[in-house]
């Protein structure tokens, strides 16, 4: 075993230091004196006065350990075993009292050394069962080379003051020597005594310092930085203790999923910082609305989830009523107001799962239900949910196969002059025809294209395929594309765009690319510097959607915008509705000023044409000018002719040009 010591200095009582040596000196001039008063008696006095040397011997020697052992502070709370400490006494007194006998025995030359080393090994017996009496809060080691090297040291001592003690030619000096070097021994055990004590110590406060150090470790595992609440490896850990409990207990467990709704809003518009702080000030909230079983947890993100041990709806009620009201108060952060809200989804367990990884995914879906539903916050699991799942699922692979089947297709629609009626361009539009379902529209397969990672490759797949489109038209019309959020976020987009410029042969100046603000605003300066990059290649840039989401002139103000779309939803009701009319004019008023061209989506009548004209508006498409459809057919009504460059250039056979076509479709899908 190995004694952990540390470099620290040790606290001890100087004045009980001082009592235990002197004590240890009086006591070995004594037990030599009373030894000697022995060796010249016979018979019953003699045994008598062995008997009174051994009293001695064992009170000085325990004395000795015990007041020094008292003097020392090992800095943790300690106690003695009264039974050890008993024993550690006799212990002393009866292995003196052999070694006294037979060092005055005479029965061999060498008995006074025999006599003494027993008397030293009882010293270390005394000092080794007294350390055994000393009891401490933690797990005591030794240091075999030191308990070694202080029981020779005890014997060889005792040995040689024994010696010294029974030439009685010179018994006056033999006795002060005898007494010197018993005390000396004595010293020797109480020193590894000592010894013992400061590793003892100093393993005490290192696996101090090393609990404390768990301690924080744990709290960092197991707990969120921020806001201080259990984190997602927590609490898996409990709710598995929940499920478990309610198993042995025949209860119910209800998990809570919480995302908030607005939270992209305050960290958009007052920062990270602004975010943190409510999502501080939330988590104190919940800690004090939840009571003593319930738990809640930090998940990531805004995302948080509880669990409650539930036995009746009412019950159940009242603590999501709790986390509703959290959700719905107000914070107030820097002067501004926020409340964040949050889609909440509930399953009960064992009511809507068998097992935790089932009860998690059930809570999801009815949070991403109530997310879906403005009209509810709360939305409690339901088996339908499954199936809505399972068709998305399946809409997503069948998507995969659709870009293999070549079952998608690039439609255009087009985009005219309002003051001539001219044609400027075509929007690129992504479309799908099922071979069963039909048509199934972007706004139901794009959101799935985003959240199952396909967007990046129909992002690109579209871009290319309208480049190399656009660069075979004649007039040699702009073709417009739509990039998502996703797309915009990629590293390489101004690459891909390079590379389907230098592919097709597009002229960059006839690509215009469509992006909402919202896809912009999740990073101002990062996206400021891609469409830095995008605006260098002399691509030129639409903001579409205007009107719909933030519309801040800061935005107009900051990044380099070649147009505005103005969303078809003013359109709609500009005929009929004073304050779509004037919102329109003010976005018309807006673009003439800054000198950024409008382009007005969603006309289908001609009222709403012959407004926006008056309006001054630039330009325009919709279902009046043009519904969306495939290029050949927009050949066929002689808006366009083609000059396919691509042949044209590698004198290759349009069987060819297709082909080849077809083979980087595949390849792009792959």
């Amino acid at each position: 075993m190995t004694a952990v010591i540390g470099c620290m200095i040790y606290q001890h009582n100087p004045w009980l230091l001082l009592a235990a040596v002197v004590v240890c000196i009086i006591s070995s001039w004594g037990v030599i004196r009373l030894f000697s008063r022995a060796t010249t008696r016979k018979n019953i006095q003699k045994i008598v006065w062995h008997f009174l040397t051994a009293i001695l011997a064992g009170s000085a020697i325990w004395s000795t350990h015990f007041i020094a052992l008292i003097g020392f502070d090992s800095g943790v709370p300690f106690e003695f075993d009264p039974a050890f400490t008993t024993i550690s006494l006799l212990v002393a007194m009866v292995g003196a009292a052999c070694g006294f006998v037979i060092a005055a025995s005479g029965w061999v030359r060498l008995a006074p050394l025999i006599g003494g080393g027993i008397v030293g090994l009882a010293v270390s017996a005394m000092h080794y069962a007294g350390m055994i009496a000393y009891r401490v809060q933690g797990i005591v080691s030794w240091n075999e080379g030191y308990v070694v090297a202080s029981i020779a040291c005890a014997v060889l001592f005792s040995a040689a003051a024994f010696h010294v003690a029974m030439r009685r030619e010179a018994s006056n000096y033999s006795e002060g020597w005898a007494a010197a070097l018993q005390a000396l021994g004595f010293a020797v055990a109480g020193v590894a005594v000592l010894i013992g004590c400061a590793g003892l110590a100093g393993y005490l406060i290192d696996e101090g310092v090393r609990a404390e150090s768990y301690k924080q470790l744990q709290q960092m595992a197991l707990h969120d930085s921020l806001t201080g609440l259990p984190n997602r490896r927590s609490f898996n850990e409990r709710l598995d203790h929940e499920i478990e409990f309610a198993k042995m207990t025949g209860g119910k467990v209800a998990l809570v999923e919480i995302d908030l709704d607005r939270f992209k809003e305050i960290n958009d518009l007052r920062g990270h910082a602004a975010g943190d702080e409510v999502l501080r000030n939330i988590a104190e909230r919940m800690m004090r609305a939840l009571k003593e079983s319930d738990f809640v947890a930090r998940l990531g993100g805004d995302e948080f989830a509880a669990f409650h041990r539930t036995s009746t709806p009412a019950d159940l009620i009242d603590f999501l009523s709790r986390i509703e009201t959290v959700l719905s108060q107000v914070i107030k952060i820097d002067g501004y107001e926020f409340m964040p809200g949050a889609s909440i989804g509930v399953a009960v367990y064992p009511d809507n799962a068998a097992d935790k990884v089932t009860l998690v995914n059930n809570a999801d879906l009815a949070m991403y239900r109530a997310k879906a539903d403005v009209s509810q916050a709360i939305c409690f699991y339901e088996p339908s949910m499954d199936e809505i799942v399972r068709a998305r699922r399946s809409l997503a692979n069948e998507m995969r196969e659709a870009m293999l089947r070549d079952q998608l297709a690039v439609y255009y629609q087009v985009q005219t002059s309002v003051s001539t009626g001219e044609i400027v361009g075509y929007e690129a539009l992504l479309r799908w025809e099922h071979p069963e379902r039909g048509f199934i529209p972007p706004s139901e397969f794009i959101p799935i294209a985003e959240e199952n990672g396909l967007i990046i490759q129909l992002g690109e797949w579209v871009l290319r395929t309208a480049c190399r489109d656009a660069a075979s038209w004649a007039p040699p019309y702009k073709v417009s594309v739509n990039v998502s959020p996703v797309q915009f976020a990629h590293v390489d987009l101004h690459k891909v765009i390079m590379e389907a410029l230098l592919t097709s042969g597009l002229p960059a100046d006839r690509l215009e690319l469509e992006l909402t603000e919202t896809t912009i605003f999740a990073n101002k300066e990062r996206s400021l510097h891609i469409l830095r990059q995008i605006k260098a290649l002399g691509v030129k840039v639409a903001l579409d959607d205007f009107g719909t989401g933030y519309s801040s002139l800061d935005t107009l103000r900051s990044f380099p915008f070649d147009k505005i779309k103005l969303d078809r939803s003013f359109i709609i009701e500009v005929e009929s509705n004073l304050q779509a009319k004037a919102i329109i004019r003010a976005v018309l008023a807006l673009g003439q000023s800054l000198a950024i061209p409008v382009l007005a989506e969603g006309i289908e009548t001609e009222g709403q044409l012959e407004l926006l004209k008056h309006e001054g508006c630039n330009e325009v498409q919709g279902y009046l000018l043009g519904r969306p459809a495939p290029l050949d057919r927009i050949v066929a009504s002689g808006q366009l002719a083609l000059c396919d460059k691509a042949l044209q250039r590698d004198g290759m056979s349009s069987v060819q040009v297709n082909a080849s076509r077809e083979n980087e479709k595949v390849a792009r899908f792959a």
